[in-house]
């Protein structure tokens, strides 16, 4: 994924509200802007960090710029870290598209936000005649609380519960079904469950993975210019 215009470095000031945050421009103009991503950034917010944005090509939009990456230490000397949680997707649309990912190729068909379960949307439902149709859902990750090792979630998220339970209930009609987690830190060797931020959330992820959920989790390659798919790492159960 390639962002469309350059990225505008600027220093962090201050996350608030969940959605926003007050940053410095090199030109020390002090500016809001928006931050996707609902959760807590553990880590992700320190007061002086470099930070890059993109900016809207929307004259209208009332928040021009967004935050889009962080410089962050883990133990390995400054990286970048991508905390945009609506770019996943994009990355994994375009590794499913060049058939890059092993463990999800060879569909004919690759459908997003599919309507399925009770009242839930798949992010991407994989399909091939002759092959059990693949459920995929996709968990972004930007937490590291120990050098190299990625978790999830970085908060409680009662919605990735459910979506675990409405895979499990696929797995079983004969489905296949992937819990993805995309890690935004390149420098990630392994991954595991944060289950002491939400126990619910771990329990879920034991049934489902005790049912025939399989689970994945990919990192990925940061640069100031694009965000990809790098290579798996394990999952530490």
């Amino acid at each position: 994924m390639k962002f469309v215009s350059p990225l505008v470095p600027a220093t962090l000031i201050r996350r608030y509200k969940r959605f926003l945050a007050d940053v410095e421009l090199a030109d020390g103009n002090v500016i809001t802007v928006h931050v996707a991503n609902p959760g807590a950034m553990t880590g992700l917010q320190t007061a002086g960090a470099r930070v890059w944005l993109s900016k809207s090509p929307s004259a209208t939009r009332k928040l021009p710029f967004s935050w889009e990456l962080i410089e962050a230490d883990f133990g390995h000397g400054s990286e970048l870290v991508g905390v945009n949680t609506a770019h996943p997707n994009t990355i994994v649309a375009e590794a499913l598209a060049q058939g890059s990912i092993p463990e999800l190729a060879g569909y004919a068909s690759i459908r997003r936000e599919v309507k399925y379960g009770k009242s839930s949307r798949i992010d991407f439902l994989l399909e091939q005649d002759g092959r059990s149709p693949c459920y995929v859902e996709v968990k972004n990750v930007h937490l590291m609380r120990e050098a190299d090792l990625a978790e999830f979630p970085d908060s409680v998220t009662a919605r990735g519960a459910k979506h675990l339970d409405e895979m499990t209930a696929m797995v079983e009609t004969g489905a296949r079904a992937v819990m993805l987690f995309v890690i935004q830190i390149s420098s990630a060797t392994s991954f595991t469950l944060a289950r002491d931020i939400d126990p619910a959330y771990g329990s879920a992820f034991d049934r489902a993975r005790a049912s025939g959920v399989e689970a994945l989790a990919l990192s990925c390659q940061i640069t100031t210019e694009s965000i990809g798919i790098a290579k798996p790492v394990p999952i530490v159960f």
